[in-house]
């Protein structure tokens, strides 16, 4: 899978998560097995690109290429202006959000909301596409509801306006994430467009990653909530599409080590307080249904420090260890 110049490691992507994608988790999916990531939603308000959070959300220290940046906004020449901010600070894809179903976005006419308006959709997209000279990518939902699932005239607006690839999630913006994920209208905008389509939504398992790619006819998949605590499900997709067989889940020492390394990558990038309290929702995804999870969590929502959060998690997985001893 290509996106303009770029040719992909494989054709399973990150999905840009706000508050889970930064640049610590982007580089251990990597390393497990995605293709491409894209980074945490970046505001295309000039007046916020100043803040510690925006300032964190542009980091791509030793990154692999291509640094991707998803911004949000509604205002053409906003959206135009922050991705030649962006590119200038190292972006080489720009990503314009239209897939975020979250109120707060969706109130200030941004994210999935701009589904309700196809000409404002295509104003944004042409502004960006000549504001930059990389390549500009597009994430939507199937429409604003099920009554008026516009994907496919949305996606037919993105390739006449330059748009190098698009990821389309399976609910409309008023599903939110309730329900099941559809694939019809992915299928009928892959069959409606020459773009290069991610799938994406309710992609958790292999197996599931091979039904998307067949009723889709997608040329990769995007996996979002699925990999939370899972960064493992790159890899486990990667080779299960290759071989057709199904990888053996990470040992207790391997989900120990990863965690431990994600941890300390979490500390160092946020400082050491802000880390330690960023780690507390990953440490409750990686321990979501193993043994002894939900008391290691409870115990780890009361530690300020560092040291005391990777302690406890050391003395869970060796009595984990002990046990099977």
């Amino acid at each position: 899978m290509k996106i303009g110049p770029y040719l992909l490691d494989n054709a399973l992507a990150l999905a840009p998560m706000a508050g889970v994608t930064d640049l610590p988790f982007r580089k251990l999916c990597r390393e497990l097995g995605a293709g491409y990531v894209v980074g945490e939603m970046v505001s295309a308000n000039p007046a916020l690109r100043g803040t510690r959070k925006s300032m964190l959300r542009s980091r791509h220290d030793d990154e692999p290429a291509p640094i991707a940046v998803q911004i949000a906004g509604s205002d053409p020449d906003w959206i135009a202006d922050a991705a030649r901010y962006n590119v200038d600070l190292g972006a080489q894809v720009i990503d314009i959000n239209m897939g975020c179903p979250a109120k707060k976005v969706c109130n200030k006419l941004a994210g999935s909301a701009l589904l309700e308006n196809e000409s404002l959709v295509a104003d944004i997209l042409t502004a960006v596409v000549a504001a930059v000279d990389v390549p500009v990518t597009l994430k939507i939902r199937t429409g604003p509801d099920p009554d008026r699932r516009n994907g496919v005239a949305v996606a037919r607006i993105a390739e006449d306006s330059g748009i190098a690839a698009l990821a389309v999630h399976g609910r409309t913006r008023a599903d939110r994430f309730n329900g099941h994920a559809e694939y019809d209208t992915i299928a009928a905008i892959c069959a409606a467009t020459r773009l290069p389509v991610w799938a994406n939504g309710d992609i958790n398992t292999p197996a599931e990653a091979r039904l998307v790619l067949k009723a889709t006819g997608a040329d990769g998949l995007m996996l979002g909530r699925g990999a939370q605590g899972n960064p493992w499900l790159f890899r486990e997709i990667g080779h299960y599409l290759a071989t057709g067989q199904e990888l053996a889940p990470p040992t207790d020492a391997e989900v120990h080590a990863v965690l431990t390394r994600h941890l300390r990558g979490l500390h160092a990038f946020y400082g050491e307080l802000p880390g330690v309290r960023v780690a507390r929702k990953h440490i409750g995804w990686y321990l979501k249904g193993r043994p002894g999870g939900d008391h290691l969590r409870r115990q780890l929502m009361k530690v300020e420090s560092a040291d005391a959060q990777l302690a406890l998690i050391d003395a869970h997985f060796q009595a984990r260890l002990d046990e099977a001893a």
